[in-house]
C-alpha cells in the first residue's frame, strides 16, 4: 500500500478517521461486524479524498482554455468562410483549415522534445526541465495570442468585406490564410496545456483513482464546449437589439466578431493570473519510495 506524505489542507477532513467512543463501543457489541464507512475511513482514504480537492482550482483553470479550443471547430470556420476561399478556380473549404492545427501540434511536439525541454533542462540543471503546471501556464499564454491574432484578423476581414452585401458568399476580399497563425497558434497550446494537463492529473492523483485524473481533462473538454455556447448565447443577448444585429449575427459582415474574439483574450488572461495564484499555492504531492516533485 502506497502512503502520502500528510497533505495539509482542510483538516476537518482528518477528523473521518479518528475513532471515536461510539465506534468503539459498536466494535465491543460484535467485533465481527466493519466499521460504518460513512463513520470512519482509514487515513488513506482521507489523504486520497485531499488529494483529488487540491486537483480542482487547477481543473477549473483549464476549462476556459477549452473555451477557446472549441472556437476552432466554430467560428473560426464561420469567419474563414466568409473570407476569399478561393485560388484561381480551386475553392478552398473553410473547415480545412483545421490541419493546420494538426500539423502545429506535430511541429510543436519535436521542437518542444527535441529543442526546448532539453534547454529548459540545462538551464535550471534538472532533467526534468519545465514542469506541468509551467507547461500549462504557457498554453494559456499562447491561447491569448491565438485570440488577439484571430481578433486581428476579423478586424481586417471587415475592412474588406462587402457589407452590403447581404447574401453573397465569401464576401471579403480578404485570402483565408491569413487566418493560418491562429490555427497554428492553437495547435501551439495544445502541446502545452493539453499534454500538460493530462501529465499532471494522472502523476498527481492518487495511485488508486488514476483514471480519475484522465476524467478530468475529458471533463474540462465537454465543460469548455458548454461554456462556450453558454458565452455566445449570453453575447448575442446582450449585443442584439431592434437596430443592431449583434457582435455575432448569421451575416458576419453586420457584426463584430473581433469584439468575441478580444473578450475571449481578457477573459483567458484573467483566467491565467488566478491560475498563476492558485500554481503557485500548489505543492506537488509526494509519494512514499518516489522523487519527490518541484512547484510550479
Amino acid at each position: 500500500m502506497v502512503r502520502y506524505d500528510d497533505v495539509c489542507f482542510i483538516r476537518f477532513l482528518d477528523r473521518a478517521a479518528v475513532v471515536t467512543s461510539e465506534d468503539n463501543t459498536d466494535k465491543v457489541k460484535n467485533d465481527n461486524t466493519p466499521p460504518n464507512p460513512w463513520r470512519l475511513c482509514a487515513v488513506t482514504q482521507v489523504e486520497e479524498v485531499k488529494c483529488i480537492l487540491r486537483l480542482l482550482p487547477i481543473w477549473l483553470c483549464t476549462i476556459l482554455y477549452s473555451v477557446v479550443f472549441t472556437q476552432m471547430a466554430s467560428l473560426f470556420v464561420e469567419q474563414g468562410a466568409a473570407m476569399q476561399t478561393n485560388i484561381s478556380t480551386f475553392h478552398i473549404p473553410a473547415a480545412s483549415m483545421s490541419s493546420f492545427d494538426i500539423l502545429s501540434v506535430a511541429a510543436f511536439i519535436f521542437i518542444y522534445r527535441r529543442v526546448l525541454d532539453p534547454f529548459v533542462a540545462r538551464l535550471k540543471d534538472n532533467k526534468k526541465g519545465l514542469t506541468e503546471l509551467q507547461r500549462m501556464g504557457i498554453g494559456l499564454v499562447i491561447a491569448i495570442m491565438s485570440m488577439v491574432s484571430a481578433g486581428l484578423v476579423e478586424l481586417f476581414r471587415l475592412k474588406y468585406a462587402k457589407k452590403d452585401c447581404v447574401t453573397c458568399k465569401n464576401s471579403s476580399s480578404l485570402s483565408i490564410f491569413w487566418q493560418i497563425p491562429q490555427y497554428v497558434l492553437v495547435g501551439a497550446s495544445e502541446v502545452f496545456m493539453y499534454v500538460g494537463q493530462l501529465e499532471f492529473f494522472n502523476s498527481q492523483a492518487p495511485d488508486g483513482l488514476k483514471s480519475f485524473g484522465s476524467a478530468l481533462c475529458m471533463t474540462s473538454i465537454s465543460l469548455g464546449n458548454y461554456v462556450s455556447s453558454l458565452l455566445v448565447t449570453m453575447i448575442m443577448k446582450i449585443s442584439t437589439s431592434d437596430d443592431l444585429p449583434g457582435w455575432i449575427p448569421g451575416n458576419l459582415n453586420k457584426g463584430h466578431l473581433d469584439r468575441f474574439y478580444f473578450l475571449l483574450a481578457a477573459l483567458t488572461t484573467a483566467d491565467l493570473l488566478v491560475y498563476i495564484v492558485c500554481a503557485k499555492w500548489y505543492t506537488y504531492i509526494k509519494f512514499e519510495g518516489k522523487g519527490s516533485g518541484e512547484s510550479a
